[in-house]
């Protein structure tokens, strides 16, 4: 029986290619390899856990017949060639932000659109609608890419050097974002201004006063001491953080009919796991913030629903592009 390949800790880099060679002796002899690339280091991150337990279950419930070798931390292909690898056929299988997608369509920016969902439950229960499982295939005429499933990370929360409690509190503030139109619609819409950077340059930002506050799960907050940093977090549950979790339709269709059924079984088995895991996790992350001395500020439901009449200009400025229908299944999920 194989292991899964977590490339790369004793293999050297080739760095003209921006590429990793795995341990092929991992695989038995004429199972298929499937490589599965990722940009997330360390053990502990939902992404990084349900990769390795997708690897597992595959690799023995498929064995002699598919072998998925899995290489994380950009050890074979990095954020801006991870795409183009899976559409050559070097990869096939990838776990990239929902938010990387605006190029192919924008239809996944409903998941980036502010107070969308209340909690993970409603997204996870969006995700698991007509709606939410047809929009896995929004790429697959026009590119070729298939989702196998969302991947949870966690609702995201505002965190600043001073205490927000109604969004005209952010006013003048710059706030770290991702590259989303989306997200620095938000902070505008907020009267702050968003910066966007590298999530490795978010801590000293915040420490040297570059940015004054961020967004972020409660694991990120926790695990990158966010809190150390700033006066507060407000538990906003304002957006979600999830990955796409995807293969190509040329990969697929390259299976048998019982291989693929089995596949993507597995696939839809992990997500739902891993997805559930993710809640527990971030619980208890926002218990570690509070055993830390980090402060956690709570709304009201009437605060919370300023907060939501704030933001709702910038659904009406995206709503023609991802579609007014689709916004609706999600905010009413």
């Amino acid at each position: 029986m194989k292991k899964i390949s977590l490339a790369l800790t004793s293999i050297a880099l080739s760095f003209a290619t921006n590429a990793a060679f795995a341990d092929s002796s991992a695989c038995d002899p004429g199972e298929r390899v499937v490589k599965f690339s990722h940009v997330t280091g360390g053990t502990t991150h939902p992404k990084v856990v349900a990769a390795n337990n997708f690897a597992a279950r595959v690799n023995k419930e498929m064995n002699g017949k598919l072998c998925v070798e899995v290489f994380p931390n950009s050890t074979l292909f990095g954020d801006s060639k991870e795409l183009e690898a899976l559409l050559l056929g070097d990869v096939q299988l990838l776990a990239p932000s929902l938010s990387k997608f605006g190029s192919y369509t924008p239809k996944y920016g409903v998941f980036d659109l502010p107070f969308i969902f209340k909690n993970m439950d409603q997204a996870i229960r969006f995700t698991n609608s007509p709606q939410g499982k047809d929009l896995l295939y929004a790429m697959k005429d026009n590119v070729g890419f298939v989702g196998l499933g969302y991947w949870m990370s966690g609702m995201k929360y505002f965190s600043a050097n001073k205490k927000l409690i109604l969004p005209s509190d952010a006013k003048g503030l710059k706030f770290r974002v991702q590259t989303s139109d989306v997200a620095k619609a938000m902070i505008k819409a907020m009267g702050a201004s968003p910066q966007a950077m590298a999530f490795s340059e978010v801590y000293g930002a915040l420490q040297t006063g570059v940015v004054d506050g961020q967004e972020n799960t409660w694991s990120n907050i926790y695990t990158k001491k966010f809190y150390e940093v700033q006066d507060s977090i407000t538990q906003t549950d304002h957006q979600l953080l999830a990955y796409l979790f995807m293969t190509s339709q040329d990969f697929l269709d390259s299976l048998s009919p019982a291989d693929r059924k089995q596949f993507l079984q597995i696939a839809d088995e992990v997500t739902q796991e891993a997805n559930q895991s993710v809640k527990a996790k971030e619980a208890e992350n926002r218990a570690n913030i509070l055993k830390a001395g980090g402060k956690i500020n709570t709304l009201t439901p009437e605060q919370r629903q300023i907060w939501v009449e704030t933001m709702k200009p910038v659904w009406k400025k995206f709503q023609n592009d991802i579609g007014e229908n689709l916004i609706n299944a999600a905010a009413n999920s």
